[in-house]
């Protein structure tokens, strides 16, 4: 399997950043509740992670390195994301201004997003290559997109299902959440 193939199906499968890696918890369990708001807020976080992959890419190898400042990585990326969310918001409220109503709070959350960072500090320790680390960022989001989208369908199917008492809401998300953690893990071996 090429290389490219294997880095963008390994970060949608194997290493999946909610299912594998256990990040972006937050807008997985929180935010994913409406089918239509999930594909936005899952839009928003393709083209933030995508091009947050990038700009940290550079940012890293262009200014931090060989200026000897690792020690304001992480400042130097929250702030690139940050205004990478700002940018993808004015984006939205210019073209789509009802999906920016729907999503409300939850675009400035993605500053905050876990996975946001934790994908861009992976592509440090284990890409080399700029190309390689947009596919993976890429494929994280893609990743992440998929898990929200299947989540916020289940959860919308879960409202009209005789769940008993006791486990609705959190109880039968998070056993959800499990099951698909689990079968996510069957990716585990593809591609080794």
């Amino acid at each position: 399997m090429p290389d490219t193939l294997h880095i963008l199906l390994s970060a949608i499968f194997v290493n999946n950043v909610v299912m594998a890696q256990f990040l972006g918890l937050c807008p997985f369990m929180g935010s994913s509740q409406r089918l239509s708001a999930t594909i936005g807020l899952g839009t928003a976080t393709l083209f933030v992670l995508t091009l947050t992959s990038a700009i940290t890419y550079l940012i890293e190898h262009w200014l931090i390195v060989p200026l000897g400042l690792e020690h304001l990585r992480i400042i130097a990326f929250i702030v690139t994301i940050a205004g990478l969310v700002r940018l993808a918001t004015v984006i939205m409220r210019a073209t789509q201004p009802v999906m920016h109503q729907v999503l409300g709070i939850f675009m400035p959350l993605i500053t905050t997003n876990c996975a946001v960072l934790g994908v861009a500090l992976i592509n440090l320790r284990e890409h080399e290559s700029l190309i390689d680390a947009i596919i993976h960022g890429f494929g994280a989001a893609l990743g992440f997109f998929l898990v929200l989208a299947l989540f916020a369908a289940i959860r919308e199917r879960q409202e009209h299902a005789d769940i008993p008492r006791p486990f609705r809401g959190a109880a039968v998300n998070m056993v959800t959440a499990g099951l698909m953690s689990a079968a996510f893990l069957g990716f585990t071996g593809i591609g080794n």
